[in-house]
């Protein structure tokens, strides 16, 4: 739950967005004879980093330096150029592992040391809130890093899985777990994030709505993804996803969901 004076602050800042919000409702209002049967939704799950917080680790950095040049490059090679860091250093002897996860921490804590949220996020997150629809949230970060991402910006995803949960996104376990825990059916979930091999695989391999966050349009057009890659939706910011709740979704309030 936001803590009680960020709870002030959305319900004073929610008016500054009320213009778009009543364009939009008056929109539907008048297309309602035409609008197509809206689906149930009653939770969100987020990626963190890149999604919710602004992206600013130089992963490739890290890679490198965890993987030394000619592995790294190997690697890249031979997965496409999009490498599961996790997954390899889960092959390595525990001395390595232990290293690895050295340069991983260190990279990571000054990535903490920067941490900022996303444009639109607090926005969401108090859309969501005031609505009363369940937050989760599944990094591959470390659960340190969760806890100071709750704590800087007054935000409480629950469950928050990070890469203590095994196993790692894009398998479907963390978010088929959230499911369960909140007694909700994956097909009434939505998992956003900004990377199509984890957060959307992850995603569709559980049977949940995703939608993919590409600020830079890096992936292109979402016609031209592979479709067992194409996410539901595709948004270049997360202020994009309050017209997708609103236009495709009805939404259930989490005290309605025991009725």
């Amino acid at each position: 739950m936001l803590l009680p004076h960020l709870t002030r602050l959305f319900a004073a800042s929610l008016p500054s967005l009320s213009n778009p919000y009543r364009l939009l409702r008056t929109s539907l209002m008048s297309n309602s004879t035409r609008a197509r049967a809206k689906a149930t939704l009653r939770g969100v799950v987020f990626d963190m980093d890149g999604t919710l917080t602004v992206p600013v680790i130089d992963f490739h950095a890290m890679y490198r330096e965890v993987l030394g040049p000619e592995r790294y490059a190997a690697a890249k090679q031979a997965e496409g150029g999009s490498i599961d860091i996790l997954r390899q250093i889960d092959t390595w002897s525990p001395e390595e592992q232990t290293r690895a996860y050295g340069v991983i921490a260190r990279f990571e804590q000054d990535g903490l040391d920067r941490l900022q949220i996303m444009p639109g996020a607090l926005e969401l997150c108090g859309f969501l809130y005031s609505r009363e629809i369940r937050r989760g949230l599944i990094t591959r970060n470390v659960n340190a890093a969760v806890d100071v991402f709750h704590q800087k910006f007054g935000l409480t995803f629950v469950p928050a899985l990070s890469r203590e949960f095994k196993p790692y996104k894009p398998d479907p376990a963390p978010l088929l777990h959230i499911c369960a825990t909140w007694n909700i059916p994956p097909n009434e979930v939505m998992m956003i994030g900004d990377s199509l091999k984890d957060d959307v695989v992850c995603g569709k391999r559980a049977g949940a709505f995703t939608c993919l966050l590409d600020e830079t349009g890096r992936y292109g057009p979402h016609e031209s993804l592979k479709d067992d890659l194409r996410p539901d939706f595709k948004v270049s910011s997360l202020v994009e996803v309050f017209t997708i709740l609103e236009s495709h979704f009805d939404l259930v309030p989490e005290q309605a969901q025991a009725v």
